[in-house]
């Protein structure tokens, strides 16, 4: 009987390992074998999409960078037009300063001219004024006996009291 046990033990364990080999082959070919490409497959689906993401961030960062450049680029074209602005108003600020000044400078000009034409009329007319009394003054002087000194000043005293001033 222990024979029999130990044949039956030996069969017993031949038929298991069969059956155990089977059952792998079946397993490996029908289970594992779809389950690991599956694996597979969902490992490169996760990889494709983290390589995606490192290249959606990588183009962030780019269009990051380039954004802020054009923010500066844009910055300084700013700062260069108001400096040119200010330049531009500096100048013609001075040029309306320099206009003003030459008109008033004209106007102050002509001004000293006409003065001074009204100055030399004024002049000439008082010339003529004089000549004038000179004239008056010397006929009545004439006109009166001119025997003494004093009888002249008192004449000519006279005369110019009797002329107007106008």
């Amino acid at each position: 009987m222990e024979k029999l046990i130990s044949e039956f033990s030996v069969g017993l364990f031949f038929w298991q390992t069969l059956l155990f080999l089977t059952l792998l082959f079946l397993l490996r070919k029908y289970a594992w074998k779809p389950t690991l490409n599956a694996v597979n497959e969902r490992e490169r689906s996760i990889d494709d999409a983290l390589n995606q993401a490192e290249k959606a961030r990588n183009e962030m960062k780019n269009l990051k960078d380039s954004n802020n450049a054009l923010m500066n680029e844009a910055r300084e074209e700013r700062d260069q037009l108001m400096k040119e602005a200010r330049t531009m108003k500096n100048e013609i600020i001075n040029e309306a300063k320099n206009k003003a000044k030459e008109e008033a400078e004209k106007v102050l000009t002509s001004a000293r001219e006409e003065i001074q034409n009204e100055k030399n009329k004024a002049i000439e007319e008082l010339k003529n004024q004089v000549a004038d009394f000179s004239f008056e003054i010397a006929e009545k002087v004439i006109g009166q006996k001119l025997n003494d000194a004093d009888k002249q000043s008192d004449s000519v005293k006279s005369a110019l009291n009797e002329i107007n001033f106008n």
